[in-house]
């Protein structure tokens, strides 16, 4: 796919479509309103300026990655050669301009919500994730706020079940950074970023991780004895939760880089189940 194929795997597209699929996710958290025709033309532009902005976000992050991933992913579009720089960061651009467009497009406080989160991610990449943990929290929050976007796109008020649903994901994402640092112990040290793993070593991280894992298997409970969800929520979240539990304990077993690689995998599953929870418990009774 030559060039092409280097702009798509500069972007994940994947990770794109689950950010616009968490814009769906936090509208339909809005209940009714989501069904109003008047708001559907919102929702697909929700969806487009989380995927281009995410898309964006990838692109600036492996600019400012590349000495760091030519040791831990050297096949990356960057270091691989296959992609410039420079072209990398024009085609950051280009997504970035069509993300605000579109959240402008939608209301004036979505794009306020939409340029305060691509300005979090740009000062994560640009030196914030070598802070470790608060590096984390400020990627993690970006990966929550699709969710707050997707629901104040169709609402004027911010929902009880998205905000909880923002905090479960912030918690999980968490979880999952602090595991990606074990994977990437050797670049990040050599990179001076000072995650977990590097200061206090893998086990360490394994228990840092569980510990933000199992936080957010507790809030995800919240919504339902709160009974702010329909019977159609337990199902999902009840799998979601018990594959994090899993997961978090093959990582205290194995905390080494494979052992992380593979948890970190699986943690995305379970995320997704958890989005299809959340969904779920709108239907219904």
């Amino acid at each position: 796919m030559g060039r092409l194929g280097g702009f798509l795997r500069l972007i994940r597209p994947v990770n794109c479509l689950m950010a616009g699929f968490a814009v769906l996710v936090g509208a339909s958290l809005g209940g009714w309103r989501v069904f109003n025709p008047g708001l559907r033309v919102n929702l697909l532009l929700g969806f487009v300026t989380s995927f281009t902005l995410t898309g964006a976000s990838m692109a600036i992050n492996d600019f400012y990655d590349v000495n760091i991933d030519a040791v831990d992913k050297p096949d990356r579009p960057i270091p691989s050669g296959a992609l410039s720089p420079r072209e990398a960061l024009s085609l950051a651009l280009v997504l970035t301009v069509i993300g605000f467009v579109t959240a402008l497009r939608t209301s004036g406080r979505c794009l306020v919500v939409a340029v305060a989160a691509w300005a979090v991610f740009v000062a994560y990449s640009a030196g914030g994730k070598r802070t470790g943990l608060p590096g984390n929290a400020l990627v993690s929050g970006c990966v929550a706020t699709p969710f707050v976007y997707g629901n104040l796109a169709v609402g004027w008020e911010l929902e009880s079940t998205a905000a909880l649903f923002a905090a479960v994901a912030f918690l999980s994402n968490m979880g999952r950074e602090v595991t990606k640092g074990i994977v990437d112990v050797e670049g990040d040290r050599a990179g001076n970023v000072r995650t977990v793993a590097v200061r206090r070593g893998e086990r360490a991280a394994a228990s840092v991780a569980s510990v933000f894992y199992l936080s957010a298997v507790g809030l995800s409970l919240l919504p339902w004895r709160w009974g702010l969800v329909s019977p159609w929520f337990l199902p999902p979240v009840a799998l979601a939760d018990a594959g994090f539990v899993l997961s978090t304990l093959l990582l205290l077993r194995d905390p080494s880089r494979e052992g992380a690689k593979r948890v970190k995998t699986q943690v995305l599953a379970w995320m997704t189940l958890g989005m299809t929870a959340f969904v779920a418990g709108t239907l219904g009774p």
